[in-house]
């Protein structure tokens, strides 16, 4: 009775238990099991190193910022979500130079708007201090905008290329489970199967999250359990952040993953379906209002303008309406809507 209470109980260890999946046949152990890495004869680091403009940004308005340094954990989650190899002081240095720069471009665009092209075109004074004004006040706030960005409004670089990758990332979920789950099929372990991950291009973004997994139990010795859960925290994709965070769950309660990978892959699956019966469902609607708004109503609207045009003794005005619909308003909601499509396919 005893002994069955102690094996029980070394079952029930799941931190013990897990570490035993390293423990492999020794004829693959060096291929599978945790080994030094040995580079190639000549194979030098790689560094990760600032570009020029980086460089020249940093030197210039590195003093100011580390002066003015405040703690902005936002930034510093994005950038590690875009992956953008750079510390936020460096980063918010660049910010900085391209906003003062952009003074400088702005000033002169404006100096030269007022004194010549004002002169050529004839416009008032007021006209000319007018637009002057708003060229040297939009461009730097532009400027700062796209690199920083504003809560109301947008969060910069950083935020953008992080859901630029979210969007990869749950685009080839299903594929990449389809992946994990045969893998796991064939009893390899949790490790191996990132690193396996980490080297199939298909599966776009989920490879650099997958890498960055095996970095940290690679090169920096950590356990897979803890570099999971910082994947998990970094990873701008909240299904793969649900994902790593189920491993980490299962693993550490005493479950197996095996049936875990497999229930998420059927999951997976049954969400793109349903995903891509919607996208269908909004493209019949958008094809039904292409038809309405775009055909039919300009169509009846050229008419009407070209029968009041004839009639009505406004011609010219009439004439001119037409125009605008015939030029502008058809090949704009024709522009809109393809743009849509096109949108639409992309995430697809």
């Amino acid at each position: 009775m005893g002994n069955d209470t102690i094996d029980a109980f070394q079952k029930l260890e799941t931190k013990q238990y897990y570490l035993k999946t390293k423990k492999i046949r020794p004829e693959i152990a060096e291929e599978w099991g945790p080994h030094p890495i040995r580079l190639e004869k000549g194979a030098t680091p790689e560094y990760t190193k600032l570009t020029g403009y980086q460089q020249f940004c940093w030197k210039t308005m590195g003093k100011f910022v580390k002066s003015h340094k405040k703690l902005n954990v936002e930034l510093e989650e994005d950038l590690l979500k875009a992956h953008m190899k750079i510390r936020p002081e460096e980063y918010v240095a660049c910010a900085w130079m391209s906003t003062l720069l952009s003074v400088i471009v702005s000033a002169i665009i404006a100096l030269v708007f007022g004194i010549f092209i004002s002169e050529m075109l004839q416009f008032s004074l007021l006209i000319r201090i007018i637009t002057s004004c708003l060229i040297f006040v939009i461009i730097p706030i532009l400027a700062y905008i796209i690199h920083m960005g504003m809560p109301i409004l947008w969060k910069g670089i950083p935020a953008s290329k992080g859901k630029g990758r979210a969007r990869d990332i749950d685009a080839r979920m299903t594929g990449a489970m389809s992946f994990i789950s045969a893998m796991a099929s064939a009893n390899v372990p949790v490790d191996v199967i990132f690193k396996e991950l980490s080297r199939e291009k298909v599966y776009g973004e989920i490879q650099e999250e997958a890498k960055w997994i095996t970095r940290d139990t690679e090169l920096l010795g950590v356990d897979i359990l803890t570099a999971i859960r910082r994947a998990a925290k970094r990873s701008p994709s909240l299904k793969f952040q649900d994902f790593l965070q189920g491993v980490v769950t299962t693993s550490t309660s005493g479950g197996e993953l095996k049936p875990y990978f497999l229930m998420k892959a059927e999951e997976y699956e049954k969400e793109d379906k349903l995903e891509m019966r919607k996208k269908m469902e909004t493209l019949g609607m958008l094809a039904e209002s292409f038809v309405t708004v775009v055909v039919a109503f300009p169509l009846f609207l050229v008419v009407i303008l070209a029968i009041m045009a004839i009639v009505g003794g406004s011609a010219g005005s009439t004439m001119m309406l037409l125009y605008a619909v015939v030029g502008g308003m058809i090949p704009m909601s024709q522009f809109m809507f393809i743009f849509v499509v096109w949108n639409m396919s992309q995430e697809v």
